[in-house]
């Protein structure tokens, strides 16, 4: 592994285990057996060492969602296909799942939020568009795309923050459980 892909990965690691904010560039430059000079050249800073480990392992997530949120007119179908990405996903990348999550929650003035905002808005606009694209089959739906993305993702992070904490296997039968969950609700 060259020196830049050590960063990225140490990064990973420290970022993931203890925080974003809780780790300074000597501590991560330090893991990767680099000087700073090194992680300057190849990100900049702090902040351009985050960007880019979103940034290039998360790509797949995003290209894997734009595929699996293309709606034909069979909504339950939809949705196992979105769930099943997510939780593939995760089970590919626990630290940076477990980082965007961490991320995702902190305050909007924390720079580690700043970094994955945009990506988490684009995942919530491909999901929204998946829910658009269903009032033409669902028209009660009408109007709450938005709402329905954002209550589907808070189910599946809820679900794979469980996983996080090995409450909870995400295999074909959770994914089923939690498509049914979201479908029928908790009366189901």
């Amino acid at each position: 592994m060259d020196n830049r892909g050590r960063l990225l990965e140490s990064a990973l690691q420290l970022f993931a285990s203890r925080g974003y904010d809780a780790i300074g560039v000597q501590e991560v430059c330090e893991a990767a057996g680099v000087t700073k000079p090194t992680l300057y050249h190849y990100f900049g800073n702090k902040r351009g060492l985050l960007a880019a480990l979103v940034q290039e392992r998360g790509a797949p997530l995003l290209a894997e969602l734009n595929q699996a949120v293309a709606y034909a007119g069979d909504l339950p179908q939809s949705l196992q296909q979105i769930v099943a990405t997510y939780f593939q996903f995760f089970a590919r990348e626990p630290l940076l799942y477990r980082l965007l999550l961490a991320s995702w929650l902190a305050i909007p003035e924390n720079e580690a939020f700043q970094v994955v905002v945009a990506f988490n808005e684009e995942q919530h606009r491909l999901v929204e568009a998946m829910f658009a694209a269903a009032t033409v089959d669902h028209g009660n739906m009408r109007d709450r795309q938005r709402t329905y993305a954002a209550t589907f993702l808070g189910m599946i992070n809820t679900y794979i923050s469980m996983a996080l904490q090995r409450y909870v296997t995400l295999d074909a039968d959770v994914q089923r459980q939690a498509v049914q969950q979201f479908s029928y609700g908790i009366y189901s």
